[in-house]
């Protein structure tokens, strides 16, 4: 269908909301911004999805109607990563106001919920069975989420929003190729061939799905149905949520979620963030997001390098300002309805600076920084260490509307496949594990550790970058748990300081610097020597022929827009070609 054409100029302020970093305040431009002259572009993790924001946006639609269509198609073509029973994190841009609005969508503990509650006789769970639990599952937000982004900036009708979705469930897909390989992985690992509704689904006759098999989830179809019709309230309350607490509670290790945890179910509008990196302003979610980590890591990186630095010793200033941002992460990130995150001074660039300088030696275990002392503030309470676990089961979507909107949106159901667990043809999270596990009654909490009613701090950095005067230049993301921050710092590092193009970014080696071991992605043209070098330096350097990264990425530039999908996934970017 045809693009809606813009016949007038616009005259916009350009406001950031709520950014916490000192040297980046909101402030004005008098600046004119003209019509958005580039058209529409969107990006997401399979084929089907992104033709259904085409679709949306091709209607006249919002991002934000071509984000929930197409999340809603992932959810169904991408279960091991996303959907109905899981969470996301959604930022926007509204191109006339400059504002910019983070939704947190994320996944929420059950009120019965226990700072021990996968400890067993004084021991922490082991993962594999913390996963594969009951007590694994938190109230879903992403519906509720799809409806507040739909109310603040949706201009297409809320039920034609699912269509594309119903459709694809009710007639057939094309099983793809990664969904295959991840049923034949998880077969006999997990409970995803165990559990009647799953098995029956993934694993007819006992034997996975495999490529290019068509299958239908017609329960699915009827979910979404209700949900167009009669909004949140449908998933929320009655026949869905009680199929959700069923199966939340379900041996082995039934957990405690209740009707009323769904149905007091709100999403939270947080504060955005921004800072400083050298022309440009990088703008972010707030905790429990770790999008302030995309600042820390830009900040420390810009205090390593100089001018003459070349580029293997790019990639190790690289490597030291993610273990010094990582470590500040673990230890003071969490719920701040729970927890005072303190993310201001974190971010201060005063601060900044000084954890530059305490650049650990590569042998050493780096340790996490105290900005109070450096800013001279009282200190905040004090934690005790991080013992947090995230595994990689989430996706990520950056689109942009024919009007300048702009949208990054990271969703996500923990692990893949979340919980294994199955309700009216969706599956449940497992969020629950991304809450530090452990618990030492002589020891301050964790800043992540349960609390009853409040939401694990997540790794999911949605993130946008402008220029001086205002004008956004990169909408970016990724999945892949706790290695998100070194994903998409990278997509931000290679496109600003590496002079990578996106799609040479997004296939560079990935390099993740969290805690000890630095992990080099050596199936990449790249990695072999970054990893000798690193090597050589005297880093604990593990080599591995793939990562899980799958950064979708739009650069806003002088000639128009450019789209990349990560390869190591299966995404695709569409462009208009009206303008």
């Amino acid at each position: 269908m045809p693009l809606l054409s813009l016949a007038r100029v616009i005259a916009v302020l350009f406001l950031v909301g709520s950014c916490a970093q000192t040297d980046a305040t909101s402030a004005e431009s008098n600046e004119i911004v003209q019509a958005w002259p580039h058209g529409a572009i969107a990006t997401t993790a399979n084929p089907h999805a992104t033709d259904a924001a085409a679709l949306m946006l091709g209607r006249g639609g919002h991002a934000v109607d071509a984000v929930i269509a197409a999340h809603a198609v992932l959810g169904l073509v991408e279960p091991q990563s996303s959907g109905l029973g899981g969470g996301a994190f959604l930022m926007t841009l509204d191109h006339a106001s400059g504002k910019l609005r983070f939704f947190d969508g994320r996944e929420m503990a059950p009120a019965g919920a226990t700072v021990d509650m996968f400890m067993r006789d004084g021991e922490e769970m082991n993962f594999f069975e913390a996963w594969q639990s009951g007590l694994a599952v938190g109230v879903p937000g992403t519906v509720a989420l799809y409806k507040q982004a739909h109310d603040e900036h949706g201009k297409l009708p809320w039920q034609s929003l699912f269509t594309p979705a119903i459709e694809l469930a009710s007639e057939g897909f094309s099983v793809s190729e990664r969904l295959a390989s991840f049923l034949k992985m998880l077969q006999g690992r997990g409970r995803l061939a165990v559990n009647p509704p799953t098995a029956v689904y993934f694993y007819p006759q006992g034997d996975p799905l495999v490529a290019g098999q068509l299958l239908k989830n017609p329960e699915y179809a009827q979910t979404l149905r209700r949900v167009a019709q009669e909004g949140p309230s449908a998933f929320y309350e009655g026949e869905i949520a009680a199929a959700i607490v069923t199966a939340a509670t379900a041996e082995p290790n039934p957990g405690t979620l209740v009707e009323k945890d769904l149905a007091d179910y709100r999403v939270i509008e947080r504060p955005v963030v921004c800072g400083g990196f050298r022309d440009n302003r990088i703008c972010t979610t707030t905790p429990p997001s770790s999008g302030g980590a995309q600042i820390m890591i830009a900040g420390i990186y810009d205090h390593l390098v100089t001018d003459e630095t070349d580029k293997l010793g790019r990639k190790v200033a690289f490597v030291d300002a993610q273990r010094l941002a990582y470590a500040d992460r673990d230890h003071y990130f969490g719920d701040p309805d729970a927890v005072d995150v303190s993310l201001k001074d974190l971010l201060h660039p005063d601060y900044l600076q000084f954890r530059a300088s305490e650049r650990f030696a590569p042998d050493e275990s780096v340790r996490y920084g105290d900005p109070a002392t450096v800013l001279q503030k009282p200190r905040k309470l004090s934690f005790a260490a991080d013992t947090t676990e995230e595994v990689a089961g989430t996706t990520h979507l950056s689109i942009i509307d024919q009007y300048g909107n702009a949208v990054a949106m990271t969703a996500t159901i923990e692990a893949p496949f979340g919980s294994s667990r199955w309700a009216h043809g969706f599956l449940l999270n497992n969020e629950m594990t991304d809450f530090a596990r452990s618990y030492d009654a002589n020891e301050p909490l964790q800043a992540n550790a349960i609390r009853p009613g409040r939401r694990p701090r997540s790794s999911m950095s949605p993130t946008m970058i402008f220029d001086r005067s205002g004008q956004l230049k990169l909408v970016t993301g990724s999945p892949g748990g706790n290695s998100i921050p070194a994903y998409v710092a990278k997509s931000i590092l290679g496109i600003f300081d590496w002079g990578l193009s996106p799609q040479e970014a997004l296939d560079h080696a990935n390099i993740i610097a969290r805690g000890d071991r630095i992990r080099v992605e050596i199936g990449m043209p790249e990695g072999p020597e970054i990893a000798a070098h690193l090597k050589k330096l005297g880093y604990d350097v593990q080599e591995r022929e793939g990562e899980n990264s799958g950064l979708h990425v739009i650069l806003v530039g002088n000639e128009g827009l450019e789209g990349a999908a990560d390869t190591r996934r299966e995404g695709t970017v569409w462009q208009s070609k009206e303008k």
